[in-house]
């Protein structure tokens, strides 16, 4: 996997009764091949800094419960804290009431077997189970800790779990070699009433397993007359083929390959576990094996299968090639060789991605909700049905829109859900949990489904889930990025990032000779990246083109000759002009420039919309209740109720653009009527009034004070006639400069949450500009949004 400096790695909340909880510290982890949603060379560099910069690590902990005056420590600790104690010591059950133990999953490995690293010890193993806790908390709301035992020793690690139980709701086992695991889980299965689970065994078979009921579905065979062969007999190949003899697949039809060839009755060196897998005939090769055969299922290593190895396959055969990370036949190799193929891999770039964050959350999440004392067969095979039904149901928007399509759909390409599918928590858990209670393995029942799945919902929260979709959508058809502000490390340190992850194709505006030595300095690697100096010699042409444009389109608006000339040699005209001429899909400015500077040059030479007259600043920001969106909070210093209509008309179209229905309150000090003495709450009234007579589709409502544009219970209570009393708004209209920007820097700062922004509107081609001091993440999330963009504009 260690390629020099580089890494093959495939890439992808608190109401609760305790008073602490687990936290990322970052958003995404550095984790096993198959659990994650993007693909991406990783630098030495860009790994070591993404884990050291900051507060070390991955995750922290932090308080749940009130923590500011001295009665709120009283009742946290010494004397408050002893009468919980008290009642957890007559009913032990009430642990679940008063502690975090409910929501809490130990992620225990003795670092024996790491991802493709091997035995390299628990203490280099702990990033690993930090990026495992964060997964947990991001898709499912789980805090964990991370505990890395120093034994190897079976008896030992058992014990060491096992005395650990009054702490945990659950414990995950990762990364310990074979034959060892199987033991271990055993025992701490059998031992332990709390439920265990050996991710690296289960997660692929179960969402494998799903995949394998769909597959047999498209091509109608049934399950107990197809033949398998299996190239691989480690805990995963062991664990998938177990679940679909569950499933139906009989034993007969298994054909099962290890390090030293066919598994079958004339080997003398077989273990237990690969003694369940003598086949009655005898192969040479896995070739021989593979004729005739409907299903291959390789967890072994790359390019051991060849495309006359799946031409000899039977008719509609299935391919699940899922060594990591690259599999064993490529997808398009497979697909050459047999267009009737249905091919899953590990691999996100390919169709059918086998992800194991499909099942560990979700499972461990429905375990839990119904403290099971165990996770057994049942709950394994409902979280296969579950995923394998969810599969055949439309598709909502936001996973079209992360895929860049509008027609996912059930199919040979599509037979298990994706990561960013929203509906897998409150799919596959309730559905764990029912099996959980039908099997008498609960010792919490659930009554009321409806309100469990709101619950659920409620943990989900979607405060990253935007800027993951924006990312992936991006990644499908990038466009050219110019960045007017390369002299700057963290430009250079964004424009490596989206180069490498495939979101954009940057093109730097600078003196080369200045930014060389900042490259070097930060160990940055930029080779490839174009570097246009407008001021340079190589330039004349281009400087001599534009100033010839840019004096046609302003020459009778007071520009001369001699300023159109002197404008381009500045890089927000230069690269305003690149984009006006096609030579660039979008524009990057204002980190070290102020705001007008930036917008001027664009709107003196690429120009607004058809048939807008203003432009206006969106800024977004990423909440547990979802995106909220706020403008205008950057151009209009203090709009007209005309205006206000063309700002949220603006603002509700570049709302849907992200597949998100726009529920719009224009807010100001008065509601509905409560104080309309002041000039701000009547242009608001009039600006509602408007919109509502002229866009009756729309659902916007105001003048409304901004929290109560959230409340709504209380805007039930007291205004049940407004449109937004059912779900409150996600989109907030304020009536000048001031208090938008205000707010939106009180949020940011004070509320701690992620902002994306801020995104100039109503310009004919993408234009954005960054906020000072705006972070790598940060001017990333702009460059996706302007990608996204101008993938929509050149349609």
């Amino acid at each position: 996997m260690n390629n020099g400096n580089e890494y093959e790695i495939k890439y992808k909340v608190l109401n609760l009764p305790n008073r602490v909880s687990f936290v990322p510290c970052g958003r995404i982890a550095v984790q096993k091949p198959n659990f994650l949603l993007m693909q991406a060379k990783i630098r030495r560099e860009d790994a070591l800094h993404y884990h050291a910069k900051g507060r070390p690590g991955k995750i922290q902990v932090v308080p749940t419960k009130e923590y500011d005056t001295q009665m709120d420590l009283s009742l946290a600790y010494s004397p408050g804290v002893a009468e919980p104690c008290l009642e957890i010591a007559k009913n032990p059950e009430d642990v679940y009431k008063y502690t975090a133990k409910g929501n809490l999953v130990a992620v225990i490995s003795n670092g024996t077997a790491v991802l493709g690293l091997g035995d390299i010890g628990p203490e280099a193993s702990k990033p690993v189970m930090e990026g495992k806790g964060l997964l947990f908390k991001i898709y499912a709301d789980i805090d964990v800790f991370d505990i890395e035992l120093n034994t190897k020793d079976v008896d030992e690690f058992v014990r060491t779990v096992k005395i650990l139980e009054p702490t945990f709701g659950g414990v995950n086992l990762e990364d310990i070699k074979a034959p060892e695991c199987f033991e271990i889980e055993r025992r701490l299965r059998e031992e332990m009433d709390i439920p265990v689970m050996h991710d690296d065994q289960h997660g692929t078979a179960i969402i494998s397993a799903a995949a394998l009921l769909n597959a047999l579905e498209l091509v109608n065979k049934k399950i107990e007359d197809i033949r398998i062969v299996v190239s691989g007999a480690g805990a995963s190949a062991i664990s998938c083929t177990k679940l679909y003899k569950a499933l139906g697949v009989r034993a007969d039809m298994i054909d099962m390959f290890d390090s030293k060839g066919h598994i079958n009755q004339n080997r003398t060196d077989l273990d237990d576990m690969k003694k369940e897998f003598v086949s009655p005939r005898a192969y040479a090769s896995l070739a021989d094996a593979m004729v005739n055969a409907d299903l291959f299922l390789g967890l072994s290593k790359a390019n051991l299968v060849s495309q006359d190895m799946v031409r000899s396959m039977a008719s509609d055969p299935m391919v699940f090639a899922m060594a990591n990370p690259d599999p064993e036949i490529t997808y398009p190799d497979a697909i050459a060789a047999r267009p009737d193929v249905i091919m899953a891999t590990g691999r996100s770039d390919y169709p059918n991605q086998v992800n194991n964050v499909l099942g560990f959350p979700y499972i461990f999440r429905g375990a839990l909700d119904i403290r099971a004392r165990e996770i057994n067969e049942e709950m394994k095979l409902a979280a296969v049905r579950a995923l394998a039904d969810l599969t055949k149901k439309p598709v909502p928007d936001i996973v079209n829109l992360a895929y860049n399509t509008t027609n996912l759909a059930f199919g040979r390409e599509y037979i298990i859900p994706k990561p960013v599918d929203p509906r897998l928590l409150t799919t596959v858990a309730p559905a764990v949990a029912k099996a959980a209670m039908d099997s008498g393995i609960a010792k919490f029942q659930i009554t009321d489904w409806d309100a469990y799945a709101t619950q659920l919902e409620k943990r989900l929260g979607q405060d990253n889930q935007i800027s993951r979709v924006l990312i992936n959508k991006a990644r499908k058809d990038p466009k050219r990025v110019i960045f007017a502000d390369a002299e700057n490390v963290q430009v250079l340190r964004a424009a490596q990032q989206i180069r490498d992850e495939g979101i954009a194709t940057p093109i730097l505006l600078g003196d080369a000779n200045k930014i060389q030595p900042i490259i070097e300095i930060n160990q940055l690697d930029l080779e490839g990246i174009q570097i246009i100096d407008p001021k340079s010699p190589e330039q004349a042409k281009n400087m001599e083109r534009f100033s010839e444009l840019f004096f046609q389109k302003r020459q009778r608006k007071g520009v001369s000759r001699m300023e159109a000339n002197k404008s381009m040699y500045y890089r927000n005209y230069f690269g305003a002009m690149m984009v006006e001429t096609g030579e660039a899909d979008a524009l990057i400015s204002g980190l070290t420039r102020n705001y007008p500077d930036t917008i001027r040059p664009a709107l003196q030479i690429i120009g607004t919309e058809p048939g807008i007259s203003k432009v206006a600043g969106m800024y977004m920001l990423l909440t547990r209740r979802g995106p909220v969106f706020l403008a205008d909070t950057t151009v209009n210093f203090n709009p007209s109720v005309e205006d206000l209509v063309e700002i949220t008309l603006l603002t509700a179209k570049a709302v849907e653009n992200f597949n998100i229905k726009p529920r719009i309150a224009l807010v100001t000090y008065s509601n509905f009527g409560s104080a309309r003495d002041g000039e701000d709450a009547q242009k608001m009234s009039k600006a509602v009034q408007y919109l509502q007579k002229n866009h009756p589709d729309l659902i916007v409502d105001g003048e409304i004070q901004a929290h109560l544009a959230f409340d709504t219970a209380l805007l039930r209570e007291n205004y049940p006639f407004s449109k937004l009393a059912e779900d409150g708004a996600n989109v907030l209209i304020f009536p000048n400069l001031s208090a938008s920007n205000i707010a939106y820097n009180l949020l940011k700062e004070v509320g701690e949450y992620e902002a994306i922004g801020p995104v100039l509107l109503g310009i004919r081609k993408p234009v954005h500009v960054l906020q000072l001091g705006s972070s790598v993440r940060e001017i990333v999330n702009m460059v996706a949004i302007a990608v996204v963009e101008a993938q929509m504009k050149i349609r």
